[in-house]
């Protein structure tokens, strides 16, 4: 097996079919700027999809599922077990993501990149696993070599199924108990930030927890030194297995030209990681909200990101972007679909 994909190069957004669309906004009945985000969502789809009808219609969610040792450490409000007993609720559709993307019309499928216990077989369920959990990051590398290759293909795999499904937005959901504390020990080393600024309360720790969840990370973080220029390396030696399938879906993604729409903590911690190995993948990454763990924020900072939603949320799951596709939707329709003041007869300023 073989990582060399990984370098391959980045599509690049069209800067021609930009500047027609920034055009057509200009010429839309409504005064400059007024539709606010939803012009800049309608350019940057339409750049990136290289047309100039815009669409975020065929939408793929992906979930990736794993397990983390550092679980043992006591560092969720939920046991272990709820991963995979979370694998069957979104094969049963009663998962809050399933809902949405039932409402979305969203092709949804779950794969299992390492859970502690193996699901068996479940519909809409894929098993790509790279082991039984990762190990516990507290005392030793999260994952071998090996394994990592098998996560970071299993993202990759996912993105060639929504290509040949023709999607034109992919959104990477994460489930696994405890995938808090890695997330926030790959924004420590990529952001050279202390534990206590970035660890938080995930599936719902009181201060105590907090605290302890700190002394964990720390204790981790002791045995590194120079991770920070190293992302990959520290997503094998920090990360989950399903952090590392979502970093390889977003390298993927930006190679093969499909726009990303980034969930929360646990996913933005993924595209901190795919940006700093291979910059030019930012463009292809659109941010869906704030989540309320508190490292979100330094995280969404550094890359430079300005989410379009902020309501509280902190669930997983790819929820937070299945809730704002909407947005993308209505940023199309008005680009496409408004009249221009030449069309309608009105007045420019």
């Amino acid at each position: 097996m073989t990582l060399d994909w990984l370098n391959d190069p980045v599509k690049l957004a069209d800067q021609t079919i930009a500047g027609q669309a920034v055009t057509r906004q200009a010429q839309l009945t409504k005064p400059a700027g007024s539709l606010g985000m939803l012009e800049n969502l309608a350019i940057q789809l339409s750049s990136l999809q290289r047309s100039g009808h815009p669409s975020a219609e065929k939408v793929q969610i992906t979930i990736f599922a794993a397990d983390h040792g550092v679980a043992a450490a006591g560092v969720s409000a939920f046991p272990q077990e709820v991963t995979v007993q979370m694998i069957a609720n979104f094969s049963a559709g009663g998962a809050a993501i399933s809902v949405l993307a039932r409402s979305l019309n969203a092709t949804l499928e779950v794969v299992d990149v390492g859970t502690a216990v193996e699901p068996g077989e479940l519909p809409g369920v894929i098993s790509q696993r790279a082991g039984p959990g990762t190990a516990n990051l507290q005392v030793e590398d999260a994952m071998s070599s090996g394994q990592l290759s098998v996560a970071l293909d299993a993202g990759r795999a996912a993105i060639m199924r929504a290509k040949e499904r023709g999607m034109e937005l992919f959104i990477g959901g994460d489930m696994g108990i405890g995938n808090t504390t890695p997330a926030a020990a790959l924004g420590c080393v990529l952001l050279g930030a202390d534990p206590g600024q970035l660890a938080g309360p995930g599936t719902g720790l009181d201060s105590r927890g907090v605290a302890h969840k700190v002394t964990i990370l720390r204790e981790a973080l002791t045995r590194y030194d120079d991770l920070m220029k190293r992302p990959l390396e520290a997503l094998r030696c920090l990360g989950g297995f399903e952090i590392a399938a979502l970093v390889g879906a977003y390298i993927s993604c930006a190679q093969l030209g499909i726009p990303v729409l980034i969930d929360g903590y646990i996913t933005t911690a993924a595209a901190l990681v795919a940006v700093r190995h291979q910059s030019e993948i930012r463009d292809w990454l659109i941010f869906s909200h704030q989540s309320a763990e508190p490292g979100h924020q330094a995280m969404l900072k550094a890359l430079d990101a300005m989410p379009l939603l902020n309501l509280g949320m902190r669930l997983g799951e790819g929820s937070g972007a299945a809730t704002a596709v909407p947005l993308l939707r209505a940023a199309c329709d008005l680009h496409n679909n408004m009249a221009t003041f030449a069309d309608a007869g009105v007045a420019e300023s």
